[in-house]
C-alpha cells in the first residue's frame, strides 16, 4: 500500500507541477514577458519546396521544379515593459541558392496590451507593429522568356514600409492553452525598389533601349495588404516536455504598377514612343495578379532544459493557391528547424 501512495504522491506533484508551469512557457502560443523579463528565440531551418504550375512560372520553365535546400533564419526578442504591456521585434532571413534569392523575409517592431489576463475568463492581447520591409528595396529583373514579360526577384523585400494590428485570445487550463489570433498588414505604395533591364528584350523587333529604356529602372507600386487568422495549441506533458500544434491562413494580396517613376527621357526617340512603352508596361502590370494564399500546418516539440533556457524543434507543412501571375506559390512546401528560447 506504501509504495502506491507515494506513487500517486509524485504523479499529483509532478502534474501540478506542469500546471504551474504551462503559463510561463516560452512556445505558450500566450507567453507574455513580466515585468522587466527580456525573452530571446533564436532559430534556424531548412526548406524543401516545389514550385506551383501557374502561367509566369510556365513562361519561365520552373514550374515544377524543385528547390532544396532553402535555409531559413529567425530571430525574436522582446521586453516586458509591465506585466501587463511588452515590446517586441520578430526578424527573418533567408537564402535560397537554387533561384539566387536572399534576404529580409520578416521584419517588424512593435508593441503588445494584455487587455485580459490569466485570472479573467480568457487571455485578450492587442497588439501593432511597424512592418519593415522598406529597409531594403525589392530588387528584380525584368526579362524576356518565351512566352513574353517576366520577373527574377533577387530578394524577398517588396519595398514598402506598413503598419500591422492584431489580436490573439486564449485561455490555458491546467497542462493545455488553446489559442486564436487574427492580424491585417496594410503596406504604403512607394517607389523603393530596383529593376534591372535585361538589354536582350525587344518591342517590334527592335532592343527595348531604343525606345528610351535605362538598364534600371524604379516603378511607383500601389498599396497592398495582408490578411492572417489561425490558431494554436500546446500540451505541457511535464515540466521538461510540452508539445504544441496549429493552423494558419495568411492571404497575400496581389502587387500593381501606378507609375513609372523613373524619368524616360531620350531625345533621339520620338516621345509618342516612349509614351508607347510606357502605357504598355502599365496596362500589363497595374493588376499583377501575383497573389496568393497559404496554408500552413504547424507542428513542434519542446525541452525545458533549465527554468529560463528552452530547445525546440519545429515542423510546418504549406499548402498554396496561387494567382495567375505567381511566382511564389507552391506544389509541397516542407519546413524543419530548431529553436531556443531564452529570457533573463
Amino acid at each position: 500500500m506504501k509504495k502506491p501512495l507515494i506513487s500517486l504522491i509524485a504523479l499529483t506533484a509532478s502534474v501540478i507541477s506542469a500546471n504551474a508551469f504551462a503559463a510561463s512557457n516560452m512556445e505558450n502560443p500566450l507567453y507574455m514577458p513580466k515585468n522587466r523579463e527580456v525573452y530571446l528565440k533564436t532559430a534556424a531551418a531548412v526548406m524543401y519546396k516545389t514550385v506551383e504550375s501557374t502561367h509566369a512560372t510556365r513562361n519561365k520553365g520552373t514550374n515544377g521544379n524543385e528547390e532544396f535546400p532553402v535555409w531559413r533564419f529567425f530571430g525574436d526578442i522582446g521586453y516586458g515593459i509591465t506585466d501587463r504591456l511588452d515590446v517586441h521585434g520578430h526578424f527573418g532571413y533567408t537564402k535560397d541558392g537554387e533561384i539566387n534569392r536572399k534576404g529580409m523575409h520578416r521584419g517588424r517592431i512593435g508593441l503588445m496590451y494584455r487587455v485580459l489576463e490569466e485570472s479573467d475568463p480568457f487571455v485578450l492581447d492587442l497588439y501593432g507593429d511597424a512592418y519593415l520591409s522598406g529597409v531594403t528595396p525589392m530588387k528584380g529583373t525584368l526579362r524576356q522568356f518565351q512566352n513574353g514579360l517576366g520577373f527574377d526577384f533577387d530578394n524577398y523585400s517588396n519595398g514598402r514600409w506598413g503598419a500591422i494590428v492584431g489580436t490573439r485570445f486564449g485561455k490555458t487550463l491546467g497542462d493545455f492553452t488553446l489559442a486564436a489570433h487574427v492580424e491585417y498588414l496594410q503596406t504604403f505604395g512607394n517607389h523603393n525598389n530596383k529593376i534591372a533591364i535585361d538589354p536582350t528584350i525587344t518591342m517590334s523587333g527592335y532592343p527595348i533601349a531604343a525606345f528610351g529604356m535605362p538598364n534600371e529602372i524604379s516603378v511607383d507600386l500601389k498599396s497592398t495588404h495582408e490578411t492572417v487568422a489561425g490558431f494554436d495549441a500546446m500540451y505541457q506533458m511535464t515540466k521538461k516536455w510540452s508539445f504544441g500544434a496549429g493552423f494558419e491562413y495568411i492571404e497575400h494580396s496581389d502587387n500593381g504598377v501606378k507609375g513609372i517613376h523613373t524619368q524616360l527621357n531620350t531625345p533621339a526617340v520620338p516621345q509618342q514612343y516612349q509614351d508607347q512603352l510606357v502605357k504598355g508596361l502599365l496596362e500589363q502590370t497595374a493588376d499583377m495578379n501575383d497573389g496568393w494564399d497559404e496554408y500552413v500546418i504547424k507542428t513542434s516539440v519542446s525541452y525545458q532544459m533549465t527554468d529560463d533556457v528552452q530547445f525546440s524543434t519545429f515542423f510546418e507543412y504549406t499548402l498554396d493557391d496561387g494567382h495567375s501571375q505567381s511566382q511564389n506559390a507552391t506544389d509541397c512546401k516542407m519546413e524543419l528547424g530548431i529553436r531556443m528560447n531564452a529570457r533573463f
